[in-house]
């Protein structure tokens, strides 16, 4: 069985290969032209995605088809090219074109999971007896499709990261004029109240020591979106130790969930030539 269904894999790839530039199958500065030809860029692109799913090694995807190391090698490659952000920026644009995105209500909040290979954004976790550990402090729309991340380590405290969060903000183009911001008990601060003042955004603030539902009822978009995450299972428990590598991942991660959600709420709306033949 695969990763991902047909309707959502193909169009994926489909805009993976259109920002890969073109390679010759063999080396032209071969003498013999008679090397190993070159592995295509869709079996490396498929075995990303079982990694990003299942969490294994590289060890432990690599076969006859692909060797571990071509997929490291190949998946530095496309980091350096920014391919993964790109195709994360470009699923968002094509979102808010078709259906939407709710910029006037964002939620913000914090999420802390296991790093244990330690590396430059781990720490030690306050939540699972010092182990090392990696936060990320994600930000999503009014129906929790993720705008983007800023990843710590796990011993970070939340308010110093709110402002880098909503730097993403600035990539996505005219925002609406008055946009509410809903945060949970964490940020419950005059530092994090004074940062949105000079934005010009307005707070939604859960208050310490008081029940959340009623004071911050957006919020659960944002955790929603979280779990959407830990789904897969290589952000659930990462063994990446450098943090382009990471948001390599989560940017794949969220590409997958804004393209799913896209397909999901425009097939009721719009018809195309591989539209499933039942909504999903």
């Amino acid at each position: 069985m695969p990763v991902l269904p047909p309707w959502l894999s193909e169009p994926l790839w489909g805009q993976f290969a259109a920002l890969l530039p073109e390679r010759s199958t063999y080396a032209p500065t071969h003498p013999l032209g008679c090397h190993r030809p070159r592995i295509s860029d869709r079996i490396v692109f498929d075995k990303m995605l079982q990694l990003l799913r299942f969490g294994c090694s590289y060890q432990a995807i690599a076969d006859m088809t692909c060797s571990a190391t071509t997929i490291r090698n190949r998946r530095d490659e496309w980091i350096q090219l920014g391919a993964f952000a790109k195709l994360q920026q470009i699923a968002l644009e094509s979102y808010d074109r078709i259906v939407g995105l709710v910029l006037d209500q964002i939620a913000v909040d914090g999420s802390i999971t296991k790093a244990p290979g330690g590396g430059e954004v781990a720490g030690r976790s306050p939540v699972d007896r010092g182990k090392q550990g990696l936060k990320r402090s994600g930000m999503t729309d009014g129906y929790g499709i993720p705008l983007g991340r800023v990843l710590a380590g796990a011993n970070r405290h939340d308010s110093p990261l709110p402002a880098p969060t909503l730097d993403r903000l600035d990539g996505l183009g005219p925002l609406p004029d008055d946009i509410t911001v809903q945060l949970d008990a964490g940020y419950d601060s005059d530092k994090t109240r004074a940062l949105l003042d000079e934005r010009g955004l307005y707070g939604r603030i859960a208050h310490k020591g008081e029940k959340a539902p009623i004071q911050a009822s957006q919020r659960w978009h944002v955790e929603r979106t979280h779990a959407w995450q830990n789904a897969f299972h290589r952000l659930a428990r990462c063994y990446e130790r450098r943090a382009a590598v990471i948001n390599a991942f989560f940017d794949l991660a969220d590409t997958i969930i804004t393209v799913r959600s896209l397909i999901r709420r425009a097939w009721t709306t719009h018809r195309w030539g591989e539209r499933p033949s039942r909504r999903p």
